[in-house]
């Protein structure tokens, strides 16, 4: 039988006033459900904008924190409050500093995994990489790479927006929400372009054909898909593989003769759909080199469509795009928020943006509360 120190009598007979209490006061371990922080892994304004819309919807307050670079350009994170047993969520947008922003994302989960915090979520909405996913010449698939970083660091779920490859989520050895932006894209069209029940859906290639195809059957529009390139891609480059091999002594079999394949060849473009008279709108999820979409909205305009717009989730906008842009046949280019692009509309005013901090709010809160993510999912086909 166990005994009290104070009268040596059996516990069960020691009333709850005279047990002696724990430390710090608490009769019993805490076993409430721990609360949230939201956290930026940048601390430039421009990184920042999309964390305070977030965590303006969700009614709470950025959490504070210190990202910087040293004078060696190595990255320091200070974390300025407690996260022992919560959910933190760390909102990364990539700027153009692609490499530094990831380190920025590595090294704040750590600190947070290594200070206690009960569950580690990475709010990526451009997920940086993503088109590596596949291997290529004598490359590597980087974006499996990037995966397991994130999970050796730390993090233990994602909230990402609209992955160039949905397969990509297949990398990850924990869950990856892949929320999409096609309804505020779909809104807009519906509200922003005039007569938009005169447009129709342009894909600028016949592998982005699915998702303008989910785009034209919500909207009731029709479908134009083009085929073929100004200039060879980056797949048919040269890349070695018919070099002469190295003089080498060889004894026995000679090795087997290969069927010989015909060299591919690319068609100049063309427009499989009838665009004449219409509002041609074309869908992509990345807008980064804005070469293809110029010479695409030149290959429309001389079909006959009188106004082009570009639709797109992540406004990269690398180099010299806005200027590009503002000298081509586009009227107008819609992207969304999970990139930075403030300097590029200051270059460019046909340059619009759509906000979705909204759904990233609702999955964070989501998520936190252990609620279905199904209700952000509804009425999204899977192509899109």
């Amino acid at each position: 039988i166990l005994f009290s120190q104070a009268n040596l009598l059996p516990l069960s007979l020691v009333s709850n006033s005279q047990r002696p209490k724990l430390s710090y006061g608490y009769t019993k371990m805490n076993i409430s459900r721990g609360g949230y922080r939201v956290f930026s892994a940048n601390s430039t304004t421009a990184c920042t904008e999309l964390a305070k819309k977030i965590t303006e919807r969700l009614g709470v307050e950025l959490g504070k924190s210190v990202v910087y670079q040293e004078s060696n350009s190595e990255t320091r994170v200070d974390v300025k409050e407690s996260v022992r047993g919560q959910d933190i969520f760390i909102i990364q947008t990539i700027p153009r500093d692609v490499n530094t922003a990831i380190m920025e994302l590595l090294v704040m989960a750590y600190a947070l995994k290594t200070s206690c915090a009960k569950n580690i979520i990475g709010v990526i909405p451009y997920f940086p990489y993503s088109k590596q996913c596949k291997m290529r010449k004598r490359g590597s698939i980087v974006c499996k790479l990037l995966a397991a970083m994130l999970a050796k660091a730390g993090l233990t779920h994602i909230i990402t927006m609209d992955l160039h490859q949905k397969e990509i989520q297949g990398f990850f050895s924990f869950p990856v929400d892949n929320l999409r932006a096609s309804p505020f894209l779909i809104q807009y069209i519906q509200e922003e372009i005039p007569d938009y029940r005169n447009a129709i859906i342009v894909a600028k290639s016949p592998s982005a054909a699915k998702r303008a195809q989910s785009y034209a059957e919500r909207l009731r529009l029709g479908l134009a898909v083009m085929h073929g390139e100004a200039n060879h891609s980056e797949s048919d480059m040269a890349d070695g593989r018919q070099s002469p091999p190295l003089s080498r002594v060889t004894t026995g079999h000679t090795g087997l003769e290969l069927p010989l394949m015909m060299a591919k060849e690319k068609p100049p473009i063309t427009v499989v759909g009838d665009v004449g008279g219409r509002i041609a709108i074309i869908i992509d999820d990345i807008i980064d080199d804005v070469e293809d979409f110029v010479a695409a909205a030149e290959i429309l305009k001389e079909r006959g469509a009188y106004k082009i717009y570009i639709m797109a989730t992540h406004g990269l906008l690398s180099a010299d795009g806005p200027r590009l842009i503002e000298e081509s046949a586009i009227d107008e280019v819609v992207v969304t928020n999970t990139v930075p692009h403030e300097v590029q509309k200051l270059q460019c005013p046909k340059i619009k943006t759509v906000d979705v901090s909204m759904i990233l709010a609702e999955a964070i809160r989501r998520i936190h509360n252990g609620e279905s993510m199904a209700y952000l999912f509804r009425n999204i086909a899977v192509d899109d």
